[in-house]
């Protein structure tokens, strides 16, 4: 496991992503130090995993607008690229996503694959339970459709990854937000 996170991070540092690695009861002092305020979030999809009480989730159509910052759960990640699997579910994970400046995307380690290949599996095995959409999200979002690249023209300018090692104690690491 601790390869894959290496890996994902040093793909995560080629993409300019800043990144923190936490275990799960430093979840809420990783988030406290990688967003900007206001923020807003979705609900974590991870069992025993959840946003603290001071970021609001299923935000209003104002709150999003206004918020700087989203934070939600990225079902998986590649670590070869630093790509998140960010899925559609129904606590609003893609307008959290894509609205707010900075994305936040919290990830266990334990959801880490290697290449596409892998993930393309977890995605068949999603997509026959049900759960039938998702996006690959590599870096900010970024055009070069008018000559220069422009970052943050259809969705976040900065992407921020926490990613939450499987164990008890707080391990610091990666790249400061």
């Amino acid at each position: 496991m601790a390869g894959l996170v290496d890996s994902f991070g040093a793909s995560l540092d080629d993409l300019d992503v800043t990144w923190t690695r936490t275990a799960p009861g430093g979840l809420e002092d990783a988030l406290a130090d990688a967003v900007v305020e206001p923020v807003v979030g979705a609900p974590l999809p991870f069992e025993g995993l959840s946003l603290p009480d001071w970021i609001p989730v299923h935000p209003t159509a104002s709150e999003l607008e206004a918020a700087r910052t989203g934070v939600t759960g990225a079902g998986g990640g590649i670590a070869e690229y630093g790509t998140l699997i960010v899925q559609s579910r129904p606590g609003g994970d893609e307008p959290v996503s894509l609205y707010p400046e900075r994305h936040v995307a919290v990830l266990r380690a334990s959801d880490l694959v290697s290449g596409v290949p892998e993930a393309l599996a977890f995605l068949g095995e999603e997509f026959a339970a049900g759960r039938d959409s998702a996006v690959f999200a590599t870096g900010m979002s970024a055009t070069a459709d008018m000559g220069e690249t422009v970052r943050g023209v259809h969705g976040p300018r900065e992407v921020h990854v926490v990613i939450v090692e499987d164990g008890d104690g707080n391990e610091p690491g990666g790249g400061e937000p």
